[in-house]
């Protein structure tokens, strides 16, 4: 019995010491007054190590400094990336509304989120708090997203490494980058339909149509259309037509745009003093009909201008191609084009049975015409993919600046692109030589490059005497295009130049499979008789080593820009500026009554050579630009 006891009493033992052992303390833990202060140095030191130039961001593992994006992890730990990285890199839509409204679109997902919130709708149904704001920097104005959070909807997750100095975008999975249909018009990224009349005028009107896309959502513009034609730097009037290196040179040079408001369409007037309202940095020239990439850029960047066959004369015209029932137009014959549109959208299921004649397969673009709101489906109207001529040629304008981003131009190029020069190889250096007014700093240069995957090089030589002075060539940057297009590149550090300084601008080029690999200026036709040979010093080389007078030997002018900004920010008192003549109130009168009937335009496709000898490089050719 008193073992049973004693056995008893040690099991009841265990238990109570087992009880004690296990239970949880009845003491409270307290933080200490310097807890919170010690989270927040802790946070802001992980925060700093974070951002410090030691940590490297990584696309699927690829290092992407070279692309010039801003990155930095907000208080709470998130990675806050630009709005132009996800547009670029990650191939999203990124739209910002006057209203702060921020949509982010890739493949089948929408992301609504809106400035200075941490809420996110996905999908119209979804709601989504973010660790971070959406913010917009005071300073450069430029759109910043916490990308955490959103990253899953892209095929994207964000990985941390503090270990090895690393934040990397992880790629989770292939999706379609592009939903099956898109229309601008959906999201308020197309300008009003206008109408062109009795002139030939579409160029215009589908450039700046164009144009006018890429700024929207976030301003609602519309430029003058008589100012582009009337007010460029070739002889043409409002019935002879235009092409889209027309627009580009006119915007390129700083002659425009300026608003519809301050040159009406047909008032029989227009004002060369009108100073541009925006400058153009990028423009690109997309020649073959790859889809997808035609798509991508209406996608990221705005409407694409381009041509074709329109036998049609104006909205009222009967056409076999034409289907008034459905807005549907097909070409399937041998003419070269002769109309510009818009696109702003495509179908891949409309039904190829909407033709007159029907196409191969379904699918069509969505276009905005310049014949009014008569025309077609309140002035738009679908274009098989399968047109002859629709997209084989196309611009977008993917960048477009403020006029407060340089100061000043430095030019002799006018008439932009008209022409092609180089040594028979896909190599070549090219230069031009300016001089500098007074508190100036070289903020960057500008180009175009004339086929697709170019690379290049930027130099500068300061202080410049003759050609002895390219050996001093001081490199600044470097980079690649991957379309044809114009080009602004811009400084990693500006460079002050001294007052009055004579300067010269280098690129060195290289455009694969291209004989030659430079655009140039030259006097080609009747249009281009406002050509100025008097107006730069340009050179060009084959080796960098011995160079050629570009006016002298093959007289033509080098397309190469440069951009300065004054380096304390104002302007000097005394400064030379362009002197426009005008008479009046600064407006000149267009002889309307002169200008013919129909919508009809145009380009020229004849080649023309000039050959000049080197002794010790190849023969340098000219051509004119296709």
């Amino acid at each position: 019995m008193k073992k049973l006891i004693g056995a008893a009493v040690m099991v009841v033992a265990v238990i109570i010491i087992g009880y004690l052992l296990n239970r949880t303390p009845l003491v409270t833990v307290t933080k200490s007054g310097d807890f919170e202060q010690c989270a927040e140095v802790f946070g802001e030191n992980i925060v700093g190590m974070l951002n410090s130039e030691r940590m490297t961001i990584t696309v699927a593992g690829t290092q992407i400094d070279e692309f010039g994006y801003t990155f930095y992890v907000s208080p709470e730990m998130k990675l806050m990336v630009e709005g132009d990285f996800l547009r670029s890199l990650l191939s999203c839509s990124v739209l910002v509304y006057p209203d702060g409204k921020v949509i982010v679109m890739k493949g089948d997902n929408l992301i609504q989120m809106s400035v200075d919130s941490d809420v996110a709708i996905i999908n119209e149904r979804d709601s989504l708090i973010l660790k971070s704001n959406v913010c917009i920097d005071s300073d450069t104005a430029k759109l910043f997203i916490p990308i955490d959070d959103i990253a899953p909807y892209l095929s994207y997750h964000v990985n941390y490494d503090l270990t090895e100095g690393y934040i990397d975008l992880a790629k989770e999975r292939e999706e379609p980058l592009l939903p099956a249909s898109y229309d601008m018009r959906d999201y308020g990224r197309v300008s009003p339909v206008r109408d062109q009349g009795r002139y030939g005028t579409c160029w215009a009107f589908a450039s700046l149509g164009a144009l006018e896309s890429t700024i929207l959502p976030s301003e609602e513009l519309v430029f003058s259309t008589d100012h582009m034609t009337l007010c460029n730097s070739y002889s043409v009037n409002l019935s002879k037509g235009g092409e889209h290196t027309m627009s580009i040179a006119y915007l390129a040079a700083w002659q425009g745009p300026v608003y519809e408001t301050d040159d009406p369409y047909g008032d029989g007037k227009t004002n060369p003093t009108l100073k541009p309202v925006k400058h153009l940095e990028e423009a690109l020239v997309i020649n073959d009909r790859d889809f997808d990439t035609l798509k991508s850029a209406i996608f990221r960047y705005g409407a694409l201008e381009t041509s074709l066959y329109s036998q049609m004369e104006y909205a009222d015209s009967e056409s076999k191609y034409y289907s008034r029932e459905n807005s549907a137009y097909y070409y399937d014959g041998d003419e070269v084009p002769n109309h510009d549109v818009v696109v702003i959208g495509w179908d891949d299921n409309y039904p190829k049975e909407n033709f007159t004649t029907h196409p191969e397969g379904d699918g069509a673009f969505i276009c905005k015409n310049s014949w009014g709101e008569e025309f077609g489906e309140d002035g738009y109207f679908y274009v098989s993919y399968y047109d002859k001529n629709i997209c084989n040629k196309s611009v977008v304008y993917t960048r477009v600046g403020d006029v407060n981003n340089y100061d000043r131009i430095y030019q002799s190029d006018l008439l932009g692109w008209v022409g092609l020069m180089g040594f028979g190889k896909e190599e070549a250096y090219f230069s031009n030589v300016y001089q500098a007014g007074q508190g100036e700093e070289l903020a960057a240069v500008s180009f175009y490059a004339t086929d697709v995957n170019t690379e290049f090089e930027v130099y500068v030589v300061r202080n410049f005497e003759d050609t002895t002075s390219f050996r001093d060539r001081l490199f600044v940057v470097s980079g690649s295009m991957k379309y044809a297009g114009y080009y602004t590149v811009e400084f990693p550090e500006a460079i002050p130049l001294d007052d009055n300084e004579k300067y010269a601008v280098v690129v060195k080029i290289k455009t694969p499979g291209a004989v030659h690999p430079i655009a140039i200026e030259y006097n080609v036709d009747e249009r281009t008789d406002g050509f100025d040979i008097a107006d730069g010093e340009g050179y060009i080389s084959l080796y960098g080593e011995l160079w050629h007078s570009a006016e002298a030997t093959q007289n033509c002018n080098i397309c190469l820009k440069a951009f300065t900004r004054y380096s304390d920010g104002k302007k000097p008192e005394i400064i030379e500026e362009p002197i426009v003549s005008t008479e009046g109130d600064g407006t000149i009168d267009v002889d309307l009554d002169s200008i013919t009937e129909g919508t009809t335009e145009t380009s020229t496709e004849e080649t023309e050579d000039a050959s000049g000898s080197d002794a010790e490089e190849a023969l340098i050719h000219t051509e004119e630009m296709n």
